[in-house]
Order: C-alpha cells, then sequence, then structure tokens
C-alpha cells in the first residue's frame, strides 16, 4: 500500500507550481514560484534564497503594491485616460484589463498566504 508523503490539505488557491507540502523538493518548487513575483534583482539575495518564508513575505508585500497600483489605475482611468488622448474604446478596454488585473491579483495573493504558511508550518517541524 502507498501512503502519500503528506496530510496537509491543500488551499483551492494552492497554485499548481508549487507541489505538495511535505512532498519532495516542494519547498524548492515553492520558492520558485515566488521568485517569480518578486522583481528580478530580488532573486538572487542571499537571505531570500536561504529563507523562503523570507521571500515568501516580500512576495505578498509586491503582490499587495501591484493590487493597489491595479485598483488605482481602475479607479482613475475614466478621468484620466481622456486627457491623454485615448478614444472611448481604448477606456473600456484598458478598465476591463484593470478589472480582469485586480482579480488576478487577488488569486495570487491568496495562493502567496497559502504557500507562506505552509513554509512556516515546515519550519517549525522538529
Amino acid at each position: 500500500m502507498i501512503m502519500p508523503l503528506t496530510t496537509t490539505r491543500i488551499s483551492p488557491d494552492w497554485p499548481c507550481q508549487v507541489k505538495t507540502p511535505g512532498s519532495y523538493d516542494w519547498e524548492r518548487s515553492a520558492a520558485k514560484w515566488l521568485r517569480e513575483l518578486v522583481p528580478t534583482r530580488y532573486a538572487g539575495y542571499p537571505a531570500f534564497v536561504r529563507h523562503p518564508v523570507l521571500l515568501a513575505r516580500h512576495a505578498h508585500l509586491q503582490v499587495q503594491n501591484e493590487i493597489r497600483v491595479a485598483r488605482t489605475a481602475l479607479q482613475t482611468a475614466r478621468a484620466d485616460l481622456p486627457g491623454l488622448g485615448l478614444h472611448e474604446g481604448a477606456i473600456e478596454h484598458a478598465i476591463k484589463l484593470y478589472a480582469a488585473e485586480v482579480m488576478q491579483l487577488q488569486h495570487i495573493a491568496r495562493s502567496v498566504r497559502a504557500v507562506t504558511q505552509a513554509l512556516v508550518e515546515a519550519n517549525r517541524q522538529p
């Protein structure tokens, strides 16, 4: 009988790019995914390489800032974009784009929280 490597429940927000917590090399897959969420220059910082939880924290902050930017762009599009010479069709397209981006970033934020929690729990185990 083959037993699963872990009994950890996976959140529906768990990113498909990250292996199941407790499985072989899952923390490496988590770190790889998290590095994709932060500016490239951060990926090689030794502290982030050695401490995936620190990388997860930074990814969380990065995504939260991106959400704020996308929300601001969405909220100001109707007022600002006509002054840039954009026609109504382009403005409507931009509004849809920003709304979709906010939703996508919120999903990523939930995924980052799920991965962070799993990393924290893994670090607490003896």
